[in-house]
């Protein structure tokens, strides 16, 4: 079960015989010999246009050439295409191909939160970590004080040495 490749296209709902648009694509031909993977490439971008070409309107269509299988999904002007091998079941396809936006809306904004909390967490270390030089520094003072209140304690018993009450 292996996806191919998968594009999304712009149909023009006139007849006129323009070729649809491509928007997007992405293709995996690593299985492929290297010298092959150009004319592969472009022969999924023809077929793609072809296919999303012959798909009528809010319907599904598949095809099927030797060990592939080709399947579209034509929803309001934009035709989505997917490349598949034979094994790869057809419920799937279409469920690959027919993706609630609100599903992917989702998605990004939870992926938008990890990153505003992402943020926030850099943020409150290096506070934190602000905040700990800052002790180092009241650490570092308060032993200078200390040392300076026994020097002046212990100049202060040699100064009063000198005059006792009697």
């Amino acid at each position: 079960m292996k996806i191919t490749a998968l594009l999304v296209l712009k149909c023009d709902s006139r007849s006129d015989g323009s070729d649809p648009v491509i928007l997007a694509n992405a293709t995996d031909v690593s299985h492929f010999g290297y010298f092959q993977r150009v004319t592969v490439k472009q022969f999924i971008v023809f077929v793609g246009r072809t296919v999303a070409k012959r798909t009528p309107p809010d319907q599904r269509h598949s095809v099927q050439h030797e060990e592939y299988k080709v399947h579209s999904y034509n929803r309001n002007g934009l035709c989505v295409v997917g490349f598949m091998d034979d094994h790869y079941p057809v419920r799937s396809a279409f469920s690959v191909l027919n993706k609630d936006p609100a599903e992917a809306d989702k998605l990004l904004k939870i992926q938008r939160e990890l990153d505003e909390t992402k943020i926030i967490l850099h943020k409150t270390i290096d506070s934190v970590l602000e905040r700990g030089e800052k002790l180092d520094s009241l650490v570092e003072k308060s032993s200078d004080l200390s040392a300076a209140s026994q020097m002046f304690y212990k100049q202060a018993k040699k100064t009063n040495q000198c005059c006792t009450i009697l």
